[in-house]
């Protein structure tokens, strides 16, 4: 009798520490210019797709998850909208939330839920309407030329108040209702910015532009904070753009507080990109946001924020791949949580993987609106999901492991830059001598070159694709050990060009996929599957071991 206490003692305890484990949050670590996305304590790849901007009505969920399902993601991205959260003051409407996060659970899916509140796309569309009827308490901005500008004031006090009432509301409910955290990271606001007026120029702005600069925004741009003065004295001709990004940021950091003291989710703010090498001057570019001339700014002043992301729609390459370098270098975690769907850019999961993502998610494949193509013909599901399932199926029952290995710096990328000349003579894929190299991959002693384009036999076909899609990515496991995986492409290996001569070939080439954490062999690779390079005409995964011969 006396050992029963004892007993629902060493019960309890064990019970205190799996809700302990439950209910730990996820986070952002941090380590030596990597980060890692700690989802249940363990990292996390988010393999995502956002919704389409109207998708969080109960109506047509029902389309969202079938979509998710047939995409192989882990994370839907899904607004939730202040109009319908708040629909008179004070009084707040819990049954969407409560819906996505229920049928969330059911489909077993994370959530990123994306705030659209003050700020959509640089307006205030969903601002309640209640609040959209009293302009001159809640206003917008006054341009140069006195007209109103179709963009909140980030210097209007009542609505940030107001916001911030129902973001703490909100995260609050979060906090009571979510307790498997289902929703992984909270989007403040959507695209904060403004576009066709570089700032507000009411007269409360007119005021705060005339006083003198904080010195944190001074030095955050690398000012000497002894040089006081006003925002055109401090920062000239970049003055109206810095004091805009300034005031916008400050108010999303007072939103963003006010709702992590209460819930500290990872919480990010994502940006309508300008272009990474001819930007121009703005308003040519929405002006207010995270673009990559004001990382500083932004850290300065909104330090709850955990991740700058870039939504990424232009379609060329270099400058795709140019976004993605940019603000992967910005002090913040790279994840991409809004671009296109379609062939070829899915190729670009690959490119951002390569520069240390946490997540990519192609926007509104939800949409029935996109299931014909500019032909008129229906899509099959083929050429509406298959883009993007051809990366989230190989990478499903790894993601763990591949956020780990970017944790460490383990991986490496490579995407088709161009397609192929088709009249050029590729030469003979089976002279080792003479194999085509589009790209080099070094790892420790070894070399890994990459071709790009379709193969047959290893040979690059005369009939490429009208975009590239070419990919490739490898993962160091050990020192002559490697994970690979891609499509349309093909690796040859040779010892790294500080050990020429040297001999060598591979141990084993496996093919298989991760199970439980652990890699499971489905075939071994020889002969003329692995003489003449490793082809991906398909997505595959191989575990690759090299090694030296005497």
């Amino acid at each position: 009798m006396k050992k029963m206490p004892l007993l629902l003692c060493v019960l309890s305890c064990f019970s205190i520490m799996a809700q302990t484990q439950k209910a730990s949050l996820p986070r952002i670590e941090h380590k030596n210019d990597h980060y890692a996305f700690m989802v249940d304590d363990q990292p996390f790849l988010i393999l995502g797709a956002q919704a389409n901007n109207s998708s969080t009505w109960p109506s047509a969920l029902p389309k969202v998850w079938s979509a998710m399902e047939k995409l192989h993601v882990n994370t839907l991205e899904i607004p939730i909208y202040w109009e319908q959260f708040e629909p008179s003051p004070g009084e707040y409407d819990f049954s969407v939330v409560d819906a996505v996060i229920t049928q969330a659970r059911q489909h077993d899916l994370k959530l990123v839920l994306l705030w659209f509140a003050t700020w959509k796309n640089g307006s205030n569309h969903y601002m309640p309407q209640w609040m959209k009827l009293q302009p001159k308490k809640y206003p917008n901005m006054i341009g140069k030329d006195g007209k109103t500008v179709d963009s909140p004031s980030p210097h209007a006090q009542a609505t940030l108040e107001a916001d911030k009432r129902a973001f703490s509301v909100f995260m609050k409910h979060l906090k009571e209702f979510d307790k498997d955290h289902t929703v992984i990271i909270v989007q403040v606001e959507n695209e904060p910015g403004t576009w066709g007026s570089v700032r507000d120029f009411s007269p409360e702005a007119q005021k705060l532009f005339g006083q003198p600069v904080p010195k944190e925004a001074m030095k955050a741009m690398g000012v000497k904070t002894n040089n006081t003065g006003n925002w055109s004295e401090v920062f000239g001709k970049d003055a109206d753009e810095y004091f805009h990004v300034w005031h916008i940021a400050s108010y999303i950091e007072e939103v963003a507080k006010a709702g992590k003291e209460i819930y500290p989710l990872p919480l990010m703010v994502n940006a309508a990109v300008r272009d990474p090498f001819d930007a121009g001057w703005p308003p040519n570019y929405q002006v207010g946001g995270p673009n990559d001339n004001v990382f500083g700014l932004w850290k300065s002043a909104a330090p709850s924020i955990d991740i700058i992301a870039p939504d990424i729609y232009t379609t060329d390459t270099k400058k795709y791949l140019k976004l993605i370098e940019l603000y992967s270098e910005s002090g913040y975690p790279l994840m991409i949580p809004e671009t296109h769907w379609r062939a070829p850019f899915p190729r670009f999961f690959y490119s951002a993987l390569g520069k240390g993502a946490i997540g990519y998610a192609p926007f509104g494949l939800d949409d029935q609106r996109i299931r014909f193509g500019e032909d008129g013909e229906a899509l099959t599901d083929e050429e509406l999901y298959g883009p993007t399932a051809r990366n989230f199926k190989i990478f499903e029952n790894m993601q763990r492991e591949i956020a780990q290995l970017n944790f460490e710096g383990k991986i490496k990328t490579a995407v088709q830059m161009e397609p192929i000349d088709k009249d050029a003579d590729p030469g003979s894929p089976w002279d080792r001598a003479n194999y085509i190299t589009d790209t080099t991959l070094t790892f420790t002693g070894w070399d890994i070159d990459v071709a790009f384009g379709r193969f047959d036999r290893l040979d690059r076909t005369a009939h490429q694709s009208e975009h590239p899609d070419g990919r490739i990515m490898v993962a160091e496991l050990e020192k002559g050990t490697f994970l690979i995986t891609g499509y349309h492409s093909r690796v040859m290996v040779r010892p790294s060009g500080e050990r020429p001569g040297i001999s060598w070939n591979y141990l084993v080439v496996e093919e298989g996929h991760y199970e439980n954490g652990e890699f499971v062999v489905e075939r071994i690779l020889n002969g003329d599957q692995t003489d003449f390079g490793l082809p991906f005409n398909l997505p595959k995964v191989l575990r690759v071991k090299l090694y030296e011969r005497e």
